[in-house]
């Protein structure tokens, strides 16, 4: 346990034998904007990283964005879609939201449990995306009030190739220790239009999957090698472990966009 607790306050990375894992997408092209503009999100459930089959998406039991502290529900601005993958299609959503005034814009997402038949366990991943407009940041390291959430220590939309990446995983709001959290990237082109990633892949994956451990104090940190689009998955960080008799994995997921300095 010593050892264990060592690694995650230096935020070693290590290389679990599982495959890579299933990872909930909130998507949209840019952290950032100037002007006041109307985003264009996906939620899709796939696998980013090896860009894998998609998984169908059941009806969102939330979706919402706060922003200075005000909580707006947008499940009815959610529209279905049919994602398509590099070998399969999906259900997935979509949802068009405008936004007008400075500051961080904090979307959570809570999905429906995902049945893993080939695990015999269900899935559900609370998923967290930032944008901010005008360069005022006035929340974006403040909790969401998900069940369980990664909370970013740095800027999630002012992060550069090079650097490092810290979040706090919280389960009911208190810091959630020894939890593992995999690191992915979205590695393949994504078509807004069509709905769809690309048949390709930018770059060879890793072989196993990327993890981190949280300390003492629900935290990791992670060194961010290229630009990109970066999820964190930190498993089983939710107080909840079962759903209709069968074993359940309530996960913690941030997306952050990454860019060259």
């Amino acid at each position: 346990m010593k050892k264990i607790a060592f690694a995650a306050s230096v935020a070693a990375l290590a290389f679990s034998a599982a495959s890579q894992a299933h990872f909930q997408l909130m998507y949209t092209p840019d952290s950032q904007h100037d002007a006041p503009a109307t985003l264009d999100t996906k939620l899709v459930f796939g696998h980013p990283m090896e860009n894998g089959h998609v998984m169908d998406m059941g009806q969102p039991e939330e979706f919402f964005v706060k922003f200075k502290g005000e909580k707006t529900d947008l499940r009815d601005n959610l529209e279905k879609v049919t994602w398509k993958g590099p070998d399969n299609s999906a259900d997935a959503y979509q949802v068009k939201h405008k936004i007008r005034r400075n500051g961080d814009y904090i979307f959570g997402l809570v999905p429906a449990p995902y049945f893993e038949a080939s695990e015999d366990t269900y899935i559900q991943q609370f998923t967290k995306r930032i944008v901010n407009k005008g360069g005022v940041p006035n929340g974006w390291d403040e909790p969401a009030g998900l069940l369980t959430e990664i909370v970013p220590k740095n800027k999630p939309y002012q992060i550069f190739a090079g650097s490092t990446f810290t979040g706090q995983v919280l389960s009911e709001g208190k810091p959630a220790t020894g939890i593992e959290c995999e690191i992915e990237f979205i590695n393949t082109d994504i078509d807004s239009e069509a709905n769809a990633f690309g048949k390709t892949v930018h770059r060879q994956p890793p072989a196993s999957a990327i993890v981190a451990y949280t300390d003492e104090n629900g935290m990791f940190t992670f060194g961010i090698p290229k630009a990109g689009h970066w999820g964190f998955a930190c498993m089983g960080a939710g107080p909840e472990t079962e759903h209709k008799g069968k074993e359940l994995s309530q996960d913690a997921i941030l997306w952050i966009e990454a860019k060259e300095l």
